[in-house]
């Protein structure tokens, strides 16, 4: 308990002389303490306030992002916001902390990757160079597993682009075989339209070098690049995508009730990952904001 509380609780009993020369506090420290405590009360009012907000950014029945941080909750909070009205981003951080708002946290990670027994090998065309730019020129994909109860799995393919870092092509299915990752290909060059002169960059998974994939991406102009054997670090933002991915959907959970639920779940999410989580490589805005901003510099420009 805080000494000076000690002092205010029990002063009626024992007199706040005797209080303050026990427990080794200066009676003018206590005074002052006291003449402060309106102040104080105003303060965790306002944080108790601040906590409210922050709770309904969070909450998804109400379009929120459960798994938002400090960073992503201050802009929401900021958005829009007069001068005076801006909060700080280490008060948010002390209020979530203080009120047990943290994000959640994925626990469990698990190996989808087959490696490649076929020798076809592709460059490098990344180089781990993740950062964004124009959108439409270069892509990363991988694929990660979502538990359902009983047991099964299913298995999620992306196709992000690095420049906006829209999940632009996704596709879901109970194997993990090229239909699946061909499937989140052919949803990116529909939501684009043309993928022609792009690069997909992905691992050395059996399903991106097999002869088919190689196929489709020839036919939609898409030139493949993979990182070293191996190593994760060169297909990072995939990695980091499908942590996210599995975190902010499954919340804690150990595993979805069944097969239904996940696909609405992630319908849900991916369009909201779209369309208002921010991204701070892209100036804490959603991926659609980044390219319709970028839309309209090449606009003006022309």
């Amino acid at each position: 308990m805080n000494r000076f509380q000690f002092v205010e609780d029990h002063k009626d009993a024992w007199g706040v002389k005797r209080l303050c020369e026990v427990i080794e506090i200066a009676r003018s420290s206590f005074y002052a303490w006291l003449a402060a405590a309106p102040g104080r009360a105003a303060r965790q009012a306002e944080d108790a306030a601040l906590a409210e907000r922050i709770r309904v950014l969070q909450d998804p029945a109400l379009g929120g992002d459960r798994a938002s941080g400090a960073p992503r909750i201050t802009a929401d909070l900021n958005e829009g916001a007069a001068a005076d009205g801006r909060v700080n981003h280490k008060r948010v951080a002390r209020v979530m902390r203080e009120h047990g708002l943290a994000g959640v946290r994925l626990r469990r990670r698990v190996r989808t990757t087959i490696p490649d027994q076929s020798g076809r090998r592709f460059p490098d065309l990344i180089g781990r160079n993740f950062s964004a730019g124009e959108p439409n020129r270069r892509y990363v994909g991988d694929i990660t597993y979502l538990p359902v109860e009983g047991g099964t799995n299913l298995y999620f393919a992306s196709c992000i682009d690095l420049g906006s870092r829209k999940l632009t092509g996704w596709a879901m299915a109970d194997h993990m075989r090229t239909e699946l990752v061909e499937g989140a290909l052919e949803a990116a060059r529909r939501e684009r339209g043309s993928l022609t002169g792009s690069v997909f960059h992905s691992d050395h998974g059996s399903v991106y070098t097999s002869k088919a994939y190689a196929a489709l991406c020839e036919q939609l102009g898409v030139t493949q690049s993979m990182g070293a054997i191996g190593s994760s670090a060169d297909n990072a933002l995939a990695e980091s995508f499908n942590a996210t991915l599995k975190c902010e959907l499954l919340e804690g959970r150990s595993a979805f009730p069944d097969a239904a639920t996940a696909y609405r779940a992630v319908f849900r999410w991916a369009n909201r990952y779209n369309t208002r989580r921010r991204h701070s490589a892209i100036g804490n805005i959603s991926p659609n904001a980044y390219e319709a901003a970028a839309s309209a510099t090449l606009a003006e420009a022309a």
